[in-house]
């Protein structure tokens, strides 16, 4: 039964996502490609706060405790961190923010739980390194649980601007945001406190640099939202096709969203409508503003996308076909030696 269910969410997502309007042709291009065999499931992805023109990313569950900095307009791995003394269990999500001193730092979630059963999440906090190079960094490790019970989740906000985080859980239905504390305590447990719903599916997020927005995205879309979290939605942007999009950041000028996907070296550039806000000043330029990445066009033209949507439609409903029939068998096996 749980491979029916398994196989029935794959179809509906394909369904969603076939029938989702596809965003236009000249508000997606391709940045550039990633060569680093590594890079085999991009789960997470940040700008860097204190390099410009520097992502962070790494890989899901099985990448192992490492993450990478990566030239945001070449898709050169810059160097490689690993995170000593750490389990990695199911590592999802990485995102850029400030300790009390206000010095960048990064926050890598180890907050996957497929099963919802993991009693306490961790927190792994590191200091931005001020040099781009290999080298072992072992973490500040923070204790985390939910208040009402585990959940799986793969989105972890950070403001650019402070300390404050926000988790969003990954459900079918939809998701929860939960809040933080401002200090959280090394040796304590701390507590997630809920303070209101999002999306379904939910598989990554960030912050815009200039803490002014945020985005949320699934399998299918991008949800911007004014206002740190909880936000109103401002926009809602269909995203192109990849196989398993599960990271997203800002560019580092708002303008536009940076995606990536597992089984998918392409970086892509996803233009964001309407007003871009002002951005709010920093103390240190070199450590918050960063140029907008150069892209070059996306290699696909609108006819193409339809084609393909049109294809991942058809799948979708063969699958979600084939999940009925063979629930409908077992339902008459079942009655027949009843």
């Amino acid at each position: 039964m749980r491979r029916l269910i398994l196989a029935a969410l794959a179809g509906l997502v394909l369904t969603v996502y076939a029938a989702a309007p596809a965003p236009a042709a000249d508000d997606v291009t391709r940045v550039c490609r990633f060569t680093d065999d590594r890079f085999t499931e991009i789960s997470g992805m940040t700008l860097s706060l204190r390099h410009p023109d520097v992502l962070w990313l790494h890989n899901d569950s099985s990448g192992g405790p490492y993450i990478y900095a990566v030239d945001a307009t070449t898709c050169e791995t810059l160097a490689t961190i690993t995170l000593e003394g750490i389990d990695a269990r199911d590592i999802e999500a990485i995102a850029a923010g400030r300790d009390a001193q206000g010095r960048p730092v990064l926050w890598i979630a180890d907050l996957g739980d497929n099963l919802d059963s993991w009693p306490e999440i961790r927190l792994h906090r590191i200091r931005e390194p001020k040099v781009l190079v290999d080298q072992a960094i072992s973490p500040r490790t923070y204790r985390v649980t939910y208040r009402d019970r585990p959940h799986n989740a793969e989105a972890l906000l950070a403001d650019p601007n402070s300390t404050r985080l926000w988790i969003v859980t990954k459900q079918l239905a939809h998701g929860r945001l939960y809040k933080l504390p401002r200090r959280l305590s090394s040796t304590d447990l701390n507590i997630a406190k809920p303070i209101g719903e999002e999306g379904g599916l939910v598989t990554d997020g960030a912050v815009s640099p200039d803490g002014s927005r945020y985005v949320l995205r699934d399998y299918v879309n991008a949800s911007v939202f004014d206002g740190l979290p909880p936000g109103e939605l401002a926009e809602t942007i269909g995203l192109p096709i990849q196989p398993q999009g599960e990271a997203i950041t800002w560019t580092a000028d708002g303008r536009a969203l940076l995606i990536a996907s597992e089984r998918d070296n392409r970086l892509l550039r996803v233009e964001v409508p309407g007003e871009i806000p002002a951005p709010v000043p920093s103390t240190t330029a070199a450590e918050t503003t960063a140029p907008t990445p150069a892209a070059s066009t996306l290699a696909a033209s609108p006819g193409a996308e339809d084609d393909s949507r049109g294809a991942l439609l058809l799948a979708g409903i063969a699958v979600l076909a084939a999940v009925v029939i063979s629930a409908l068998g077992m339902w008459l096996v079942r009655a027949r030696r009843a």
